[in-house]
């Protein structure tokens, strides 16, 4: 078997002790972080395989300005509402924009040929939704949860016993409601038990064990992170159904994206074996064959299934399927890969689904090597995410993961495959004659990590419908905040706060969801690693708060006050998350100075929520909360608008604006 898979054989040498490498700021990364008060995360293996320093990564958010502790319910999760129809978003109006960035140390982008880098990459950004459980945090193997212990899942090896109950008392065993979740439990059980892909190169890495698909070059001795599936992670696009549908791939060459169109898991089927429990216990959930041949060999059922957005079960024939509903989306009837089905051991039938969008591929936005900063352009590295349509309008719970493969051209990433391991054209430290009198050399070479995958993931949020009174063709542009508490070298790789996009750009009518969420944990205390703990800041420490002001111009440290506010003028509400009516545009601008913990002006308007009521605001915004669930602003009026954060905005370097 070729190598199939994007670029990620090889890299170069002086990655390979490198440890500080992708982080997702906004929405915020986790690095596998929980509510840490340490500067370190605790458990490096606590969800996926990050391949990163154990510094970084932000916590998990606060819904009110005390610490969530063990109670998930307290726990605050963004929630964005989705797109209008996919007809729509052909046009400019329609979309939901949310506004991915990222910092990666090694460099990406440019034409390897005009301008080339020291590594080719490409990154790769997926997500994975299923409809909101009422219950916050349930006790299963399937449902997304941040947890409330840092601890890792449980995961016994495998039974032996061919009755359905027995994985299922496994599961259950294995599973607990207080331990983060983003991958379900039987897939991993899957990836334990399927046979890896020996057609791929791993030059001189030994697996140790020689048959398991959680065995790769970079992962030789099967270490688990969570209930993550290393040969997934590490190679893309996957051979087999994944439970991540793509949303992007970001390419080191344009020239590659005709291939990862046609091979993404978004527009085609992946195969599988199917097999049965004995005593007509179900679909089981697992199989050791990973190929049609081996299939065969073992009297098997080799079965494709097809990504899918989500079922469409009010259509129940394949006619009615695949008319046209008018609604600019792609219905299909065929198998979909059901993880529900899955999970409950039901066999999948033929049935209605909606595809999702053709993954999107385009050049990698260029970044300097050994710099985990801004772009050529002086912003965050991004992408904007069209988020998708769901056309039953049920809520979703969701988790967005982005990865980040690096490689070089010391050998032919495409063509070197299981044949040349043997004879591996990288070997492990060797020594190189340079001509001098015989005189060795050794290069620095891991051959696990020459060629290296990176990964982060943010926390679980919602897609939920639009809320009444905005339309399928209103356009939506998320602003929320980005950066933890802490000086520069405190936080770092994570980043000082500010604004998500910091430079937000609008049309005319367009809908702003302005929204955040902050923790009140961010000590970045010890253990800190080789950086410096503490959290330099305003307010009480360890505590995110934000909030938004109108000034005057950038480079002015004070805002104006409310009397000579325009940036409200004109202003109508879409949506606001208290649900009061007829907000004039004081009560908009109280609203945000006061990171919602005022609610309007007055109490005819608002009752104990109103200014003139509730208890006073502390002035550095110490019990506001930590997390603001939003309001969605209507802008009417052209014009060019500047703000800032009160308490976050320490003159110079440190200084909250957009």
């Amino acid at each position: 078997m070729k190598l199939v898979f994007f670029v990620v054989a090889i890299v170069a040498s002086l990655l390979a002790l490198s440890s500080a490498d992708m982080y997702m700021q906004n929405p915020r990364g986790s690095n596998n972080r929980l509510n840490e008060n340490s500067a370190n995360r605790r458990t490096a293996n606590r969800m996926f395989d990050s391949q990163n320093n154990n510094r970084g990564g932000y916590n998990v958010g606060d819904r009110t300005d005390k610490k969530a502790g063990n109670d998930q319910a307290k726990q605050y999760r963004m929630n964005y509402f989705q797109s209008g129809t996919y007809l729509t978003q052909v046009a400019p109006n329609g979309r939901t924009e949310l506004t991915v960035e990222w910092t990666n140390q090694h460099g990406c982008g440019g034409n390897e040929d005009t301008d080339p880098h020291k590594q080719n990459c490409n990154i790769v950004l997926q997500y994975m939704c299923q409809d909101n459980s009422s219950d916050f945090a349930p006790d299963d193997g399937i449902t997304i949860r941040a947890g409330s212990s840092t601890a890792r899942s449980d995961y016994s090896r495998l039974s032996s016993a061919s009755l359905k109950q027995a994985f299922i008392n496994r599961r259950n065993s294995n599973t607990r409601a207080d331990r983060g979740l983003n991958e379900p439990w039987v897939t991993y059980d899957d990836c334990t038990r399927r046979e890896r892909n020996k057609g791929l190169f791993t030059a001189t890495q030994q697996m140790a064990n020689k048959n398991a698909a959680i065995n790769t070059r970079q992962n030789r001795n099967g270490n688990r992170n969570g209930y993550e599936c290393p040969e997934e992670r590490d190679y893309y696009p996957y051979w087999h159904p994944t439970v991540w549908t793509d949303i992007a791939i970001l390419a080191q060459n344009e020239s590659l994206c005709s291939y990862y169109s046609a091979e993404s898991f978004n527009s085609r089927a992946k195969g599988t074996r199917v097999e049965q429990f004995a005593n007509n216990g179900g679909r089981k959930h697992f199989s050791e064959a990973n190929n049609p041949a081996a299939c065969a060999a073992a009297n098997g059922v080799w079965t494709e299934y097809q990504s899918m957005l989500e079922l469409a079960p009010q259509f129940t024939t394949p006619a009615a399927c695949t008319a046209d509903h008018q609604d600019g989306l792609t219905y299909a009837w065929g198998l979909p890969y059901d993880i529900v089905k899955i999970n409950a051991f039901e066999n999948i039938v033929p049935a209605c689904f909606v595809r999702p969008p053709p993954v999107d591929c385009e050049a990698a936005p260029w970044s300097r090597s050994n710099h985990l900063g801004n772009g050529k352009d002086g912003v965050q590295l991004n992408y904007k995410w069209t988020l998708p349509y769901f056309p039953s309008m049920n809520s979703k719970r969701c988790i967005l993961r982005i990865r980040y493969d690096i490689s070089t051209d010391d050998y032919d990433p495409y063509d070197t495959d299981a044949t040349n391991n043997a004879q591996s054209p990288v070997q492990e430290n060797p020594l190189v004659q340079v001509g001098a009198a015989g005189q060795d050399l050794r290069l620095a070479i891991n051959t696990a990590q020459f060629g290296r995958t990176f990964q982060d993931r943010g926390h679980p949020f919602t897609i939920s419908p639009r809320p009444t009174g905005v339309s399928n063709t209103d356009h939506i542009t998320n602003l929320n905040v980005r950066g933890k508490r802490g000086n520069i070298v405190q936080t770092f790789p994570a980043t000082e706060y500010d604004y998500a996009p910091s430079r937000p750009k609008i049309e005319q009518g367009d809908l702003v969801h302005i929204q955040w969420t902050g923790s009140n944990s961010h000590n970045n205390g010890a253990p800190g690693g080789d950086g410096q703990t503490g959290d330099a800041g305003e307010g009480t420490g360890g505590t995110d708060r934000h909030n938004l002001l109108q000034s005057g111009n950038p480079d002015e440290n004070f805002p104006l006050p409310i009397e000579k506010v325009t940036m409200f003028d004109g202003v109508t509400v879409g949506w606001v998350a208290s649900g009061i009516d007829n907000l004039s545009a004081a009560d908009i601008a109280v609203i945000l100075a006061s990171a919602g913990y005022y609610q309007c002006m007055e109490t005819t308007k608002c009752g104990a929520e109103a200014v003139d009521t509730k208890a006073q605001l502390q002035n550095q915004l110490n019990n506001a909360p930590a997390s603001f669930e939003g309001i969605m602003l209507r802008f009417n009026t052209p014009g060019t608008y500047y703000y800032l954060c009160t308490r976050n905005n320490n003159f110079t370097n440190r200084s909250q604006k957009g």
